[in-house]
């Protein structure tokens, strides 16, 4: 469809809400000057909080200062803006976290709310409750950016292949992971998460994320990134310091991609047999009771 140039911007965000938005503007207007018509945020780019006295901090939408300063970055700079995700209040008082496009014209043309809760418990005592403040998103969304059409997903979404897949065979060319990944499990999984979507759906991706200690005390990985369908890493940040990372998006990489290896095409449908003793098969000799 098209050749254009994806900028990744790597965050530190914090607690303050206008803090963020100058440091998103000024990142913004690094990318758009190094020649990039798609800009992508991280997850929780307008601010980043553990403590339940930050969320006071949450506005709904048509108060969210991040929103805003999108809108009016997009006309003025005539970029495709992506704010990776921001906390949004909805109306019925829930909370989302929820990723916004905004056109050349400074319009927005998408919105997603992160599907996938990041509930977990991490070794050395590391433990996350995301659904005890978000409300899940229960739509994938596919955005046609003209040049290339692109699939929103949000972190932990990244965990979830079968969501990537639903948007490929949707028609993205490119996939994004804007995202707050803990530096335990950044270093453990990113780089091959990363890779493996692209590889298995003839996709680019596009990852920018959160880096470095933060004020609500989380740490996270950094390593933004920018991989083509084949697996390559095209751009990366070296660490987790605030940056910007660059490349050039050709979408007929795509289909040179899944003409080599047509795995969208060649899925089947399939079912699920369980077999072994609790199934009313008999044990192998040997097997233990």
């Amino acid at each position: 469809m098209g050749t254009f140039t994806a900028a990744a911007v790597q965050m530190r965000s914090g607690k303050d809400p206008a803090r963020n938005a100058a440091d998103f503007e000024a990142l913004v207007r690094e990318a758009a000057a190094r020649g990039a018509t798609y800009v992508q945020t991280p997850e929780m780019t307008g601010a980043l909080v553990r403590d339940r006295a930050g969320r006071a901090a949450f506005t709904s939408d048509e108060r969210d200062p991040i929103g805003a300063a999108g809108a009016r970055l997009a006309a003025e700079l005539g970029i495709y803006l992506h704010v990776g995700s921001t906390p949004i209040v909805r109306p019925d008082g829930k909370v989302a976290n929820r990723a916004m496009v905004f056109s050349p014209e400074g319009r927005r043309i998408a919105s997603y709310d992160k599907i996938h809760m990041f509930d977990v418990d991490l070794d050395r005592g590391e433990s996350w409750r995301e659904s005890a403040v978000y409300e899940p998103g229960g739509e994938a969304v596919v955005v046609d950016m003209g040049k290339a059409r692109i699939g929103l997903a949000i972190c932990y979404d990244l965990r979830f292949p079968q969501l990537f897949r639903a948007e490929a065979l949707a028609g993205a060319d490119v996939l994004t992971v804007p995202a707050a990944f803990t530096r335990q499990t950044g270093e453990a999984h990113w780089h091959v998460l990363i890779r493996a979507r692209a590889i298995e759906n003839g996709c680019f991706v596009v990852a920018a994320a959160q880096g470095g200690l933060h004020e609500d005390g989380r740490e996270t990985f950094g390593h933004s990134m920018i991989v083509d369908p084949w697996g390559r890493v095209l751009a990366e940040a070296e660490g987790d310091e605030p940056c910007v990372v660059v490349a050039e998006i050709d979408t007929d990489a795509v289909a040179a991609a899944r003409g080599k290896i047509p795995n969208l095409r060649n899925a089947r449908d399939f079912t699920v047999r369980s077999a072994g003793r609790g199934a009313g098969e008999p044990a192998s000799e040997g097997a233990a009771s």
